[in-house]
């Protein structure tokens, strides 16, 4: 009975003991164990059992609580919900970075029950992306040594900058901010500037995301059905590019009118039938199959909820897990081809520095992001007070990955006969399609990205007709109009500008400027100028870290 009659407003200024507005449904004691509990019930997934659902009478009361919460502003501290509205165990929900959401089974003295193992590996999946694919092309831009220097660089800078995202809902003290996202954050600091805002780049790195895929995609599927033709029609073909000799052939298709004496891979046809050459014109990596690529993928892309999809996220892994093996071995066949100039120019090699050093920097800002929803993946790590350490560590594992592909393939890339200019966006085009490890590298890829586009189409839907009509699937029209457009920017981007470099580092210089250099800067030096703790060497370093975010987006435009 005692609970029936707590009061429903908290004065202002209460107890320091009262959670909040925002923590609109839990006891002082128990809300580190709890998360908003309702999900709309499509998009609700476990990672074990058959898909959830969350009750009409939890989903009723959540609407409820929400409409209360909304009658005053989060500083008011007002309207906290009484307990015995809470739902039930059961019916506890949190979000995954997915957009989906997974239940809590039970809550021990942390915030959830991932280990930091888990959590750590979490981290390393989420990061790994298609940018590893351009990593040996951005140290080739930057010239070896330093390349191996900024990525370390980049790798520090841009896990400082992520401490900050993490720690910054510890800055606002009146309000409780445990169900919060870092744009929750900004909105507290910036207003309605700071929520558009967040929108937009989110936005950017989503869609560039996108594009990438489309491009990628575009190019696998290519490969690996030119490779099935030729395999069926017993036809001996390679592309008349620059080319080594021998079982490990590397090619040069950046530069298709360089002959290298003694080793162009010239590939010839065993047969002359006139069906080949119909399958050339209707087969083509840039004016044909980004077309195709629409009827497999619009479709998908319409689908209400991403739960499907999110079940193949351990392609992810085993993807990253196959390239690794696969540089590996083609290293191990190689050998290293080396030779250090540090300004001289050369035929073969390129200089340890060199003035497009901001290409690989605007790769690496896409590389190592994961700002936006680092709140989220540490928010059920069982040991809070471990989230700096294992977020850390998933940091150094990220960058040992990088630092891993990109040497080994920038080493060994047989220069000569062919120069390290050679080496490609995308490091797999280095290797003609009928490269047997390349053609089940590209496969993996291919149905990898196949089943994280649509994710990251309802992700891109979510953040944009969410906030502008409310409703994450207004209607039919409304999301069939921006899947059309977000393919189509996708389809004129593979037919016109394939250059995944150069995608990967616009966007990520982008959309890394606000959330990887600008606005955890400024919360961080705002919360310490309100508190009267703001030195004249915090505010230079964090204004120094600001320009550096300005100037890695300009000098994209720029090389």
């Amino acid at each position: 009975m005692e609970d029936d009659i707590k009061p429903l407003l908290v004065p202002v200024g209460g107890d320091e003991d009262d959670v909040g507005v925002l923590n609109i449904q839990f006891n002082p004691e128990d809300f580190r164990c709890k998360r908003p509990f309702h999900i709309e019930p499509t998009n609700i997934v476990s990672m074990d059992d058959d898909t959830q659902r969350v009750s009409d009478e939890a989903s009723a009361m959540n609407k409820r609580i929400h409409y209360y919460s909304r009658l005053s502003s989060p500083s008011d501290r007002a309207l906290v919900a009484p307990d015995h509205v809470v739902p039930d165990p059961e019916e506890i929900y949190v979000y995954s970075p997915s957009g989906t959401a997974f239940k809590i089974d039970s809550c021990t003295d942390g915030y959830g029950k991932n280990s930091s193992m888990v959590t750590i590996f979490m981290i390393w999946n989420t990061m790994m992306g298609t940018s590893i694919l351009s990593i040996p092309w951005g140290i080739k831009q930057a010239g070896f040594t330093t390349g191996i220097v900024i990525i370390l660089l980049m790798g520090l800078l841009t896990l400082y900058c992520c401490y900050r995202v993490l720690k910054s809902r510890t800055t606002i003290s009146s309000t409780d901010t445990s169900a919060w996202e870092f744009p929750d954050v900004c909105q507290y600091y910036f207003g309605a500037f700071g929520q558009w805002s967040s929108l937009l780049f989110s936005l950017v790195s989503l869609i560039g995301a996108m594009v990438v895929y489309w491009v990628l995609m575009s190019n696998f599927l290519f490969n690996t059905g030119r490779f099935i033709y030729n395999y069926v029609h017993h036809i001996n073909v390679t592309d008349i590019v620059p080319g080594t000799n021998g079982t490990n052939k590397v090619i040069c298709p950046s530069d298709p009118d360089h002959e290298v004496p003694g080793n162009k891979t010239l590939m010839f046809l065993s047969t002359r039938e006139s069906g080949f050459e119909a399958f050339e014109e209707w087969w083509s990596r840039s004016r044909t199959v980004p077309l195709y690529l629409i009827a497999i993928l619009l479709p998908l892309l319409n689908f209400k909820s991403p739960s499907f999809f999110a079940k193949f996220n351990i392609l992810g892994t085993v993807s990253v897990v196959y390239l690794v093996f696969l540089v590996t071995l083609k290293a191990a066949r190689l050998g290293f081809h080396l030779q250090f100039h540090w300004t001289e120019e050369s035929t073969y090699f390129v200089p340890e520095f060199r003035i497009l050093f901001p290409q690989l920097t605007g790769v690496l800002t896409l590389a190592f992001f994961i700002h936006n929803c680092i709140i989220t993946l540490l928010k059920n790590n069982k040991n809070q007070e471990n989230n700096v350490r294992d977020l850390s560590i998933a940091y150094f594992l990220v960058g040992l990955t990088y630092l891993y592909v990109g040497v080994l393939i920038f080493a060994a890339f047989p220069s000569p006969p062919l120069a390290k200019e050679c080496i490609e966006q995308n490091f797999l085009d280095n290797f003609p399609s009928d490269d047997i490890l390349s053609f089940f590298g590209r496969i993996f890829l291919l149905f990898q990205m196949m089943t994280v586009y649509p994710l990251l189409g309802y992700l891109a839907r979510v953040q944009l007709l969410g906030h502008v009509f409310g409703n994450v699937y207004p209607s039919v029209f409304h999301v069939l109009v921006l899947n059309i457009a977000v393919v189509g920017v996708g389809v004129a981007m593979a037919m016109f500008y394939p250059n995944i470099g150069g995608i990967i580092r616009y966007s990520g210089a982008t959309c890394g400027l606000a959330f990887v250099f600008v606005y955890p800067s400024l919360i961080y030096v705002i919360s310490l100028h309100r508190e009267g703790k703001l030195t004249w060497l915090t505010l230079v370093v964090h204004i120094f870290i600001i320009l550096l975010g300005v100037a890695n987006l300009i000098a994209q435009f720029l090389m």
